[in-house]
């Protein structure tokens, strides 16, 4: 039955055509199928997914995942948009609203490889593989702590299928990945490892999903209410504005993960690492009372004014 107050309706949710984008959007559309509404797909290949031979940080950010999305909802051939939350811009176009944070999965990051069971049993002049610099600067931080300067850390671009098949091709030793993306496809037998958050501290976002409407769309929200994970939704607030804050993309090596404590407490650590020098990470931690979106955003600006007293730089 639908939820109290939302009549049925149908809806056309947008997304990429990767095999993880269209999982998502198929798990948005059986909730709400079960809550009583007509959904359909509207399967659609962004920029980001087009452009394969350059980093992202180089091409225009992961805003490149989501425009062609947006100009779907733009244009009325789809009401809501479902996205990888840590790929969606910390501040949207105008015009359009994050209406729906889901239940956050695994946040951490996976160590994928068939020849070293972690970073420590690489082999010497190791190649890893890895599209973010959040997990370079990270990476880089532990293998530097090893004495391992012989490994290369290279770029890994496409799909989480292509980044897979170029591991298996040999290109990489190993690679590193969400470890939602490869649980919510059934891959976990490809993880190796995974990493803590402190060992790996995730990006902000990273495992929850997202959905995206116009503004005005009271009716989409109205339906989408019920999705709403508000615990997580907190957490999210707090991390993305670390990252709003450090004038944050995919070209910051930035990461911020908000996790709540025994106490009730929201604790959100955030990690920042200089690119072009071997210097030590700039980390920070801070902890409080949150219960409102406007509190996790007051942790979140603290935080990064923390990050910027020890010396981390915004984009």
């Amino acid at each position: 039955m639908p939820a109290a107050h939302s009549p049925q309706l149908h809806l056309t949710i947008a997304t990429r055509e990767s095999r993880l984008a269209l999982w998502q959007a198929e798990h948005v559309k059986a909730l709400l199928e079960n809550l009583g509404h007509t959904v359909t797909l509207l399967g659609m290949t962004t920029q980001g997914d087009q452009i394969l031979d350059r980093s992202l940080s180089k091409v225009g950010g992961k805003g490149l995942f989501v425009k062609e999305l947006e100009w779907a909802l733009e244009e009325g051939r789809a009401d809501l948009a479902v996205h990888s939350l840590k790929d969606v811009p910390m501040d949207l176009p105008p015009g359009f609203a994050l209406a729906c944070v889901m239940e956050r999965e695994d946040p951490r990051d996976a160590w994928v490889s068939p020849h070293a069971a972690g970073l420590a049993d690489l082999p010497p002049q190791a190649v890893v593989g890895t599209s973010s610099l959040r997990r370079w600067v990270l990476l880089r931080d532990a293998l530097n702590a090893m004495g391992r300067q012989d490994v290369r850390i290279e770029p890994l671009r496409g799909n989480l299928d292509t980044r897979l098949r170029k591991l298996d091709e040999g290109q990489y030793h190993a690679i590193v990945l969400a470890a939602a993306g490869l649980k919510r496809l059934g891959l976990s037998s490809r993880i190796r490892c995974v990493f803590s958050v402190q060992a790996s501290l995730p990006a902000a976002g990273q495992g929850a999903l997202g959905i995206e409407i116009c503004k005005g769309r009271e009716d989409v929200a109205q339906a989408l209410a019920p999705l709403v994970h508000q615990p997580t939704w907190l957490r999210v607030a707090a991390e993305r504005t670390v990252s709003r804050a450090m004038g944050g993309s995919c070209s910051m090596p930035l990461a911020a993960y908000a996790d709540w404590q025994a106490n009730g407490e929201l604790r959100l650590d955030a990690a920042w690492g200089d690119p072009d020098q071997a210097s030590a990470l700039v980390r920070v931690h801070q902890h409080a009372c949150v219960e409102t979106l406007a509190q996790a955003e007051a942790l979140g600006q603290r935080v990064a004014s923390d990050l910027r007293a020890g010396g981390a730089r915004g984009g």
